[in-house]
Protein backbone atom coordinates (compact mmCIF):
# COMPACT_ATOMS: atom_id res chain seq x y z
CA UNK A 1 0.00 0.00 0.00
CA UNK A 2 3.51 1.88 0.43
CA UNK A 3 2.42 5.02 -2.55
CA UNK A 4 -0.83 4.45 -2.94
CA UNK A 5 -3.86 6.51 -2.66
CA UNK A 6 -7.41 4.83 -2.26
CA UNK A 7 -9.62 6.64 -3.69
CA UNK A 8 -13.47 5.66 -2.15
CA UNK A 9 -16.14 6.31 -4.20
CA UNK A 10 -18.91 4.47 -2.21
CA UNK A 11 -20.06 3.57 1.18
CA UNK A 12 -20.04 0.42 0.51
CA UNK A 13 -17.45 -2.50 -1.05
CA UNK A 14 -18.98 -3.85 -3.76
CA UNK A 15 -22.77 -4.59 -5.40
CA UNK A 16 -25.55 -5.90 -3.69
CA UNK A 17 -26.74 -5.65 -0.20
CA UNK A 18 -25.92 -2.85 1.38
CA UNK A 19 -25.28 -4.53 4.74
CA UNK A 20 -23.31 -6.54 3.79
CA UNK A 21 -21.14 -4.20 1.56
CA UNK A 22 -20.61 -1.85 4.49
CA UNK A 23 -19.29 -4.83 6.24
CA UNK A 24 -16.84 -6.06 3.69
CA UNK A 25 -15.52 -2.11 3.94
CA UNK A 26 -15.31 -2.24 7.71
CA UNK A 27 -13.18 -5.19 7.40
CA UNK A 28 -10.96 -4.05 4.60
CA UNK A 29 -9.92 -1.05 6.53
CA UNK A 30 -9.52 -3.05 10.29
CA UNK A 31 -7.16 -5.40 8.62
CA UNK A 32 -5.65 -2.02 6.62
CA UNK A 33 -4.73 -0.22 9.48
CA UNK A 34 -2.97 -3.18 11.00
CA UNK A 35 -0.39 -3.42 7.80
CA UNK A 36 2.69 -1.84 8.65
CA UNK A 37 2.88 -0.45 4.87
CA UNK A 38 0.16 2.30 4.67
CA UNK A 39 -1.88 4.16 1.80
CA UNK A 40 -0.34 8.34 1.53
CA UNK A 41 -3.87 8.99 1.72
CA UNK A 42 -7.71 8.17 1.11
CA UNK A 43 -9.80 10.79 -0.75
CA UNK A 44 -14.00 10.19 -0.38
CA UNK A 45 -16.15 11.12 -2.71
CA UNK A 46 -19.77 10.86 -4.01
CA UNK A 47 -21.43 8.19 -1.43
CA UNK A 48 -18.08 7.32 0.43
CA UNK A 49 -18.05 10.52 1.81
CA UNK A 50 -20.47 8.94 4.23
CA UNK A 51 -18.33 7.01 5.99
CA UNK A 52 -16.70 10.19 7.43
CA UNK A 53 -20.03 10.36 9.28
CA UNK A 54 -20.88 8.92 12.81
CA UNK A 55 -23.21 6.86 11.23
CA UNK A 56 -20.60 4.62 9.86
CA UNK A 57 -18.53 1.83 11.56
CA UNK A 58 -15.92 2.63 8.49
CA UNK A 59 -15.73 6.22 10.21
CA UNK A 60 -13.98 4.31 13.01
CA UNK A 61 -11.06 2.99 11.38
CA UNK A 62 -10.67 5.94 9.07
CA UNK A 63 -10.07 8.00 11.78
CA UNK A 64 -7.17 4.97 13.06
CA UNK A 65 -5.97 5.62 9.68
CA UNK A 66 -5.60 9.09 9.95
CA UNK A 67 -3.92 8.75 13.34
CA UNK A 68 -1.20 6.80 12.31
CA UNK A 69 -0.17 9.44 9.53
CA UNK A 70 -2.78 8.83 6.59
CA UNK A 71 -4.67 11.91 5.02
CA UNK A 72 -8.14 11.08 5.12
CA UNK A 73 -10.08 13.57 2.39
CA UNK A 74 -13.18 14.29 1.71
CA UNK A 75 -14.54 15.94 -1.22
CA UNK A 76 -16.19 18.93 -0.68
CA UNK A 77 -18.86 19.16 -3.47
CA UNK A 78 -20.12 15.88 -2.51
CA UNK A 79 -20.14 16.97 1.25
CA UNK A 80 -22.41 19.98 -0.18
CA UNK A 81 -24.28 18.00 -2.06
CA UNK A 82 -25.34 15.43 0.57
CA UNK A 83 -25.64 18.05 2.88
CA UNK A 84 -22.83 16.74 5.42
CA UNK A 85 -21.44 19.66 6.44
CA UNK A 86 -20.36 19.88 10.02
CA UNK A 87 -21.48 15.94 10.52
CA UNK A 88 -18.32 14.38 9.30
CA UNK A 89 -16.55 12.69 12.93
CA UNK A 90 -13.14 11.40 10.16
CA UNK A 91 -11.46 13.04 8.06
CA UNK A 92 -11.09 16.29 6.09
CA UNK A 93 -12.59 18.56 3.63
CA UNK A 94 -10.35 19.00 0.40
CA UNK A 95 -11.08 19.80 -3.22
CA UNK A 96 -10.85 17.55 -6.23
CA UNK A 97 -7.60 20.03 -6.83
CA UNK A 98 -5.58 18.14 -4.34
CA UNK A 99 -7.02 14.75 -5.19
CA UNK A 100 -5.96 15.21 -9.14
CA UNK A 101 -2.46 16.73 -7.29
CA UNK A 102 -2.45 13.10 -5.45
CA UNK A 103 -3.45 11.22 -8.69
CA UNK A 104 -0.28 12.31 -10.13
CA UNK A 105 2.11 11.82 -7.94
CA UNK A 106 0.91 8.18 -6.35
CA UNK A 107 -0.79 5.07 -7.98
CA UNK A 108 -4.67 5.08 -7.21
CA UNK A 109 -6.78 2.39 -6.23
CA UNK A 110 -11.01 3.06 -6.38
CA UNK A 111 -13.09 1.09 -4.33
CA UNK A 112 -16.48 1.62 -5.36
Amino acid sequence: MKNKVILLASDQLGKGEKELGEGILETFFTILKQREELPVAVFCMNQGVFTLTEESLVSLQLNDLEEKGVDVLACKTCVDYYKLDGKLIAGKISGMDQFIELASKYEVITLS
